[in-house]
């Protein structure tokens, strides 16, 4: 059976990603998995126990400030399920696949690749119950930044990159129109009328937050320098801007100097202080660095995008009681439809609405895991 190098990485991360997992378990979990899909027969595992749920989460921000971001979620699904869910962050994308497929977890929000990784790990024991909505789009995509306005074609812009009919387009806005796109820009808030520019209060004065600025570039702008990538593990920040290099004609590792911040804030902030001058993130994520540095959007330029990319999604355990796994979805779609739910998971991960989904969807997130080689022997 055919599994990821990652696979190999998620074990020996356990203890520091999931607090407390052993090895032996891991590699009795593997077993298992190994064996039931030689049977061709679901994994015989012990029903979960319902006293408790975990819920895990990939940290697109700073692990503790994710932590403390989760915990008014975990207690509405708390008040909803009337069983105690405690909320948790891996310490990458590699320990929530663990968590889940070794029985840790019960419930995960993973990235797009992350989540066909594990399913590709696991087959037999996770169940998509929830794809993410953000904005209208089901989709999503990779953006690349730069600090370097000298490589645009034109002076930037305020504005952002949408996929129309298949071609990147740099939609413009202004200092009181936002860009006409489906990802929420830097520097836009949510108002009576839809989204207005936006003011937060740092140390004590209201300072307006910049708009994002965007231009146009080639991708061969990158070539000899270093690029800020997420991990490896990240559809968003790693793979898609990868396969987007390669069809550009550039190689991904020899052309350009591959460096990993860990997250997607940390991208963005190691090229706000200088660490670099290029790297890719999901768009926009500028907004997780306007809280302190308001003026983000105006130095860190988007100049390209990647192709659409399937939204993030929300798995639990197959062996969840069916009238569970269907409350865990109603309580998710709810609370998220609210003015406080739909403020505290835009702060988490930016999602505006989840929609039901079935682990097929992934299959093309997967077909482009292969063309990486992530699953050969």
């Amino acid at each position: 059976m055919k599994k990821s190098l990652l696979l190999l990485l998620c074990l020996a991360l356990v203890v520091a990603a999931c607090g407390g997992a052993t090895e032996e378990t891991v590699e009795d979990t593997v077993a298992e998995e190994s064996e039931a899909e030689t049977l061709d027969t679901p994994a015989t595992t012990a029903a979960p126990t319902l006293d408790k749920i975990t819920f895990g989460f990939v940290p697109s921000a700073e692990q503790a400030e994710l932590l403390d971001n989760i915990q008014p979620l975990m207690k509405v699904l708390s008040d909803g399920l009337g069983i105690e869910v405690e909320g948790f962050v891996t310490s990458d994308y590699s320990g929530l696949l663990v968590a889940m497929g070794s029985g840790q977890a019960d419930i995960g929000a993973f990235n797009t690749l992350g989540y066909v990784n594990a399913l590709n790990a696991f087959p037999k024991r996770l169940e998509a119950i929830a794809k993410v909505v953000r904005y209208g789009s089901g989709s999503y995509h990779g953006t690349f930044w730069t600090t370097d306005a000298s490589i645009c074609n034109d002076t930037p812009v305020i504005g952002a990159f949408e996929n129309i009919d298949g071609v990147q387009t740099l939609v413009t806005g202004s200092e009181t129109t936002p860009p006409d796109v489906k990802a929420l820009q830097v520097g836009w808030g949510f108002g009576d009328s839809g989204l207005i520019p936006e003011v937060r209060n740092i140390d004590g004065a209201d300072v307006t937050v910049s708009p994002g600025y965007a231009c146009e570039a080639d991708l061969s702008v990158m070539l000899g320098e270093e690029v800020l990538f997420v991990e490896e593990g990240s559809t968003s920040g790693y793979l898609y801007p990868s396969l987007q290099l390669k069809n550009a004609g550039i190689d991904y590792k020899n052309d350009i100097t591959q460096v990993f911040a860990g997250s997607h804030d940390g991208v963005i902030a190691g090229l706000y202080n200088g660490d670099a001058k290029f790297g890719v993130s999901y768009d926009d994520a500028r907004r997780t660095l306007r809280k302190t540095n308001p003026d983000v959007g105006e130095k860190v330029i988007a100049f390209s995008i990647t192709a659409e990319i399937p939204n993030d999604v929300v798995a639990v355990r197959s062996d969840l009681p069916a009238d569970v796994k269907e409350k865990i979805y109603t309580i998710l779609s709810d609370y998220i439809s609210t003015d406080e739910g739909q403020a505290v998971m835009d702060e988490i991960y930016g999602w505006t609405d989840i929609v039901p989904a079935v682990n097929s969807e992934f299959d093309v997130v997967k077909q482009a895991a292969e063309e990486f080689g992530l699953y050969d022997e």
